[in-house]
């Protein structure tokens, strides 16, 4: 998978994690012998996209770099219920410690990445491509962005700093989505500025505005058709963005109105983690 996340990112955010857990040590692993020696396997347990190997690397050689990792997959690859991951060997001690740790990245990720490879594969052939959005987990956003890079879906913006959204509160204190519109090209030029509308009237009032990309925010789907009619008659025409609600039971029929993008926060926040789990062999 291209464009990973920071390399020093993944460590800093391993260390963080690793210091969350270990405290002032592993009292449990402490049990067994340090010169114990093991094999070790992480296996899938249900069909997923993989996504979190730099962060399973990066813990376990945080805790030790002696311990030898094998990936039998790669991120974004597709897993089978019962398939091996990862397989491990080293010191007992450290392998013990970071299992968990590595487990939980790389399930939340693989979660992301399997929801949102749920979701690009019910539009498929439409044209419309599935977005993420800015509800992930605090600390996280670049790595289940990547995440779902990694099923398949687009990133929509990385933060508040590389796209202008106009929402519903901004129209009220700017007074209104022309003055709105305006104001962020002057302030920030050059970056792309979207506007999210409710009804067919502001709609009317994006175009007319001239905004790079429209917000069809809870339209129903005869105000979608219509929202795409309209803009194909505009030249240039935006580039429209459904969202609100959507649901893997209705995320195609809402790609085949026509729109061109369908943002969905659940992809990020309502993570499903993926079921992993590490077994064990000691070295005699």
């Amino acid at each position: 998978m291209n464009d990973r996340v920071d390399s020093d990112l993944i460590t800093r955010q391993v260390a963080a994690a690793l210091a969350e857990d270990l405290g002032t040590g592993d009292v449990t692993a402490a049990l067994v012998p340090a010169s114990q020696q093991v094999r070790a396997q992480i296996l899938a347990r249900e069909p997923a996209v993989l996504c979190g190997t730099d962060w399973a690397d990066a813990t376990f050689k945080q805790l030790d770099p002696a311990i030898r990792l094998e990936w039998m997959v790669r991120d974004g690859d597709r897993l089978a219920a019962d398939m091996p991951v990862l397989r491990l060997s080293g010191p007992a001690r450290p392998i013990l410690t970071g299992e968990r740790t590595a487990l939980n990245f790389l399930q939340t990720l693989s979660g992301t990445a399997t929801a949102a490879a749920h979701y690009v594969e019910a539009v498929a052939g439409t044209g419309c491509r599935i977005l993420d959005t800015r509800k992930t987990l605090p600390g996280l956003r670049l790595a289940q962005k990547y995440a779902a890079r990694c099923g398949g879906a687009q990133n929509h913006r990385m933060g508040l700093y590389d796209m202008v959204l106009i929402k519903e509160n901004h129209i009220i204190a700017a007074g209104s989505i022309g003055g709105a519109v305006a104001t962020a090209r002057r302030t920030s030029p050059g970056i792309p500025v979207e506007v999210e509308v409710e009804t067919l009237a502001e709609f009317d009032q994006a175009c007319e505005s001239g905004a790079d990309i429209i917000l069809l925010d809870e339209l129903s789907l005869d105000d979608m058709r219509e929202a795409v009619k309209r803009n194909r008659a505009r030249s240039p025409a935006a580039k429209l963005e459904a969202s609100g609600s959507v649901k893997l039971s209705t995320v195609r029929e809402i790609a085949l109105t026509g729109v061109d993008f369908i943002s969905i926060g659940s992809i990020t926040k309502h993570v499903h983690a993926v079921d992993l789990s590490m077994r064990l062999e000691f070295v005699k």
